[in-house]
């Protein structure tokens, strides 16, 4: 988790992340396995990374998700496992107060969302409409899908672990550029993930089942009568029953 403050000493926060990043030079590696957190804390290490001096490798070995996105984004370049997921989407908060409150609470995180797209977009090329769109479907993309909006810019592959042909590559070196492109795809299909249009997936598939069943079902049509009994004869068997209850 990211936050502007330690409170379980697992959270990764500006200050620690300054500590460790301060303390030595050259080119570095950053691991990213995150849900996420503090936006402005976020803020902060993106914009150390983005002014360290050396080269800046971003590697999602597993979740890269919400703040931890933008953070990635401060790589030079952004490599991302197979296995690995990356998911934008809007900012939030909680606020409490009138109307006005309300509504600078609203204004505030429409101004968080901008500069969240700023980093975005300076990485991806995407529009601004596109990217806001994205965010407002809760976006989830795989490794491949994450190349091909250029969110990364390559897929790990094992010669990225052993540089130094410290184990031995299975591929031979024929797949040691994963980039959907120039080499075998590691997934059959590039993920998109919306959680606003599986919401609308699943509606409109409850929708086409009732419909189909409801063109199945026959139409109820009444009984025809085949008894017809007088009202004299009726009134007799209910002084029958009368004499038994």
């Amino acid at each position: 988790m990211i936050a502007e403050e330690s409170w379980f000493d697992d959270e990764v926060t500006p200050a620690f992340f300054k500590s460790e990043l301060d303390d030595g030079t050259g080119s570095i590696t950053v691991w990213i396995n995150s849900p996420g957190g503090d936006c402005f804390a976020a803020a902060q290490i993106y914009n150390l990374l983005l002014n360290y001096q050396g080269k800046v490798t971003v590697k999602i070995d597993g979740l890269a998700a919400s703040a931890a996105s933008v953070i990635a984004m401060a790589g030079d370049e952004i490599l991302m496992s197979p296995v690995s997921m990356l998911m934008i989407h809007n900012p939030s908060t909680v606020a409490i107060g009138d109307t006005q409150d309300m509504q600078r609470a609203i204004g505030m995180l429409s101004e968080v969302k901008e500069s969240i797209i700023g980093a975005y977009k300076q990485k991806s090329g995407l529009s601004h409409a596109k990217l806001a769109s994205l965010m407002d479907e809760e976006t989830w993309m795989n490794a491949e899908k994450a190349v091909e909006l250029h969110f990364a810019d390559r897929i790990t592959s094992r010669q990225d672990l052993y540089p130094q042909g410290e184990n031995e590559d299975p591929t031979n070196g024929e797949s040691a550029v994963l980039n959907g492109k120039e080499s075998k795809s590691l997934t059959e299909t590039p993920m998109l993930f919306s959680r606003r249009k599986v919401a609308a997936a699943i509606n409109k598939k409850l929708c086409d089942y009732a419909a189909a069943c409801e063109a199945k079902t026959p139409a109820q049509t009444a009984e025809p009568i085949t008894h017809r009994y007088k009202v004299k004869d009726l009134e007799t068997r209910l002084d029958l029953i009368k004499h038994f209850i």
